[in-house]
């Protein structure tokens, strides 16, 4: 998944939302406050946030003026051919690291970021496969330019904004590692982070607006999503048991209530759209 929106001016109203993907989001001009989890960002020109989807956000904005911001919305399983190159830069660090956080651009850095853009929008425009896989390597451009103006503050210690947003950290880290287990259930959560299962589901949903199930199937779906990509002959058998589903039909069902479409259709879509490619190879 990757989207890229450039100067957006479009309106928009006021709602706390969250998503699965990463994104970059750049402030032009207007007049914004920016909720990101417990924090509000007032914003200036030249602002870049990194923002981790899960957590609840929304800007606050003065409609008597315009508001310009620049987006990408991005999955990281596109970034794996650069991260596995030799000597490869861990690009998406400060996004782990961080999950939210602001880089304030003045001068230099602020225009190097914005010829970014521009070129971004350049390789976009021209809607064919050259400017989609040059328009792929000028956000890898993007991302070291991001990871070598965080590196001061990777090497700091993190400090988060509250004990709360701390503890669904620890959730998220502690699912990382878990989502995929057939066994994985509220008292297991309980007992490795010692708190009771009520409080943890209260916390994560008032933080990041879904449930923590919710979080863990829509992590299996998206994972689901790039085993089918990255290994055409697996089954979607094989990949329901792999990714901790008891039962297919469970299976089936929330990966077309996600993508829109059955695991089978989806994997026949692939595959016709590796045939195609394949076919206009010279």
């Amino acid at each position: 998944m990757f989207e890229y929106i450039y100067r957006s001016t479009a309106p928009i109203e006021p709602i706390f939302h969250s998503h699965m993907h990463y994104e970059v989001y750049y402030f032009h001009e207007g007049k914004c406050n920016y909720l990101i989890g417990d924090q509000i960002y007032n914003l200036a020109p030249g602002d870049l946030i990194l923002m981790y989807g899960m957590t609840l956000h929304c800007p606050k904005v003065d409609p008597a003026v315009p508001y310009i911001r620049s987006i990408v919305h991005f999955d990281p399983a596109i970034l794996r051919p650069y991260l596995e190159l030799p000597q490869a830069v861990p690009v998406m660090q400060p996004f782990e690291q961080f999950k939210n956080h602001r880089l304030c651009l003045r001068e230099k850095e602020k225009e190097e970021f914005e010829r970014i853009l521009v070129v971004m929008h350049g390789h976009q425009q021209r809607g064919d496969k050259v400017g989609a896989g040059r328009l792929l390597l000028a956000f890898v451009d993007m991302l070291h330019f991001i990871y070598d103006q965080c590196l001061q503050s990777l090497r700091e210690p993190r400090e988060f904004p509250s004990d709360k947003e701390m503890t669904v950290q620890n959730v998220i880290n502690l699912l990382e590692d878990t989502y995929a287990e057939d066994d994985l259930h509220m008292e297991k959560l309980q007992n490795a982070l010692h708190l009771s299962k009520s409080y943890l589901a209260k916390i994560f949903k008032e933080v990041t607006g879904v449930t923590i199930f919710e979080y863990v199937y829509r992590k299996r779906i998206n994972e689901a999503k790039i085993l089918f990509l990255l290994q055409p002959d697996l089954t979607v058998t094989d990949a329901c048991f792999r990714l901790g589903f008891k039962h297919l039909a469970h299976f089936s069902r929330l990966f077309k209530q996600h993508v829109g479409l059955s695991p089978e259709r989806y994997k026949k879509q692939l595959k016709e759209e590796r045939s195609d490619a394949e076919g206009g190879k010279l």
